[in-house]
């Protein structure tokens, strides 16, 4: 699978439900043919209104992955999401697919795959906005693996002592080094 394809384990076994990404023009293509060509074997819709918000989320599972390039054969589902609403007084709607190792219902994809959206929202894009991770100069994979951990820990450890905005967290730490040092001591 490619490093830049987002991968979700689904259970503590070996199972995994992968984001079909743009940087995969061939099998986004493939997805797309699919879905239009095929009846989904499971439906759920949910609706979903928070903060201002209205989604409707549709999560359709197909599992005849007739055609599917080789080097996908362990796939077993091809999960589409469709996300329609207004976010800020404006409409959007959306597709989003994904390949799976597991057979499941429409209503355990759709779980997994808001957990995975929870996971990148919580960490991912706190560690790109907060931390600019994604404009780090450190470019070796070793040195940035091990910088990624450091923020993944700072990260954690700033919750673990309740802040909810880590912005706000950093600009009260970063003068008080006795304050700072108090994060490692847990009381």
């Amino acid at each position: 699978m490619s490093k830049k394809t987002v991968q979700l384990i689904v259970n503590s076994g070996n199972d995994d439900l992968v984001g079909i990404k743009g940087n995969q023009p061939k099998l986004l293509s493939y997805a797309r043919t699919l879905t239009q060509k095929l009846l989904p074997t499971a439906i759920n819709t949910q609706l979903e209104q928070t903060r201002g918000r209205v989604v409707q989320r549709t999560v359709r599972v197909y599992d005849q992955l007739c055609g599917i390039d080789p080097s996908w054969d362990k796939a077993q589902s091809l999960i589409a999401v469709e996300r329609r609403g207004t976010r800020d007084g404006q409409d959007f709607h959306t597709f989003s697919y994904y390949l799976s190792s597991l057979k499941a219902s429409a209503i355990n994809f759709a779980h997994a795959i808001r957990g995975h959206r929870d996971i990148e929202n919580g960490l991912h894009w706190v560690k790109d906005v907060v931390f600019g991770e994604d404009i780090a100069p450190i470019r070796t994979y070793n040195a940035a693996t091990n910088w990624s951990i450091m923020r993944t820990f700072v990260i954690n450890l700033l919750r673990a002592k309740g802040y909810r905005s880590l912005t706000k967290a950093l600009r009260f730490l970063c003068h008080d080094l006795e304050q700072l040092f108090s994060l490692l001591t847990m009381n």
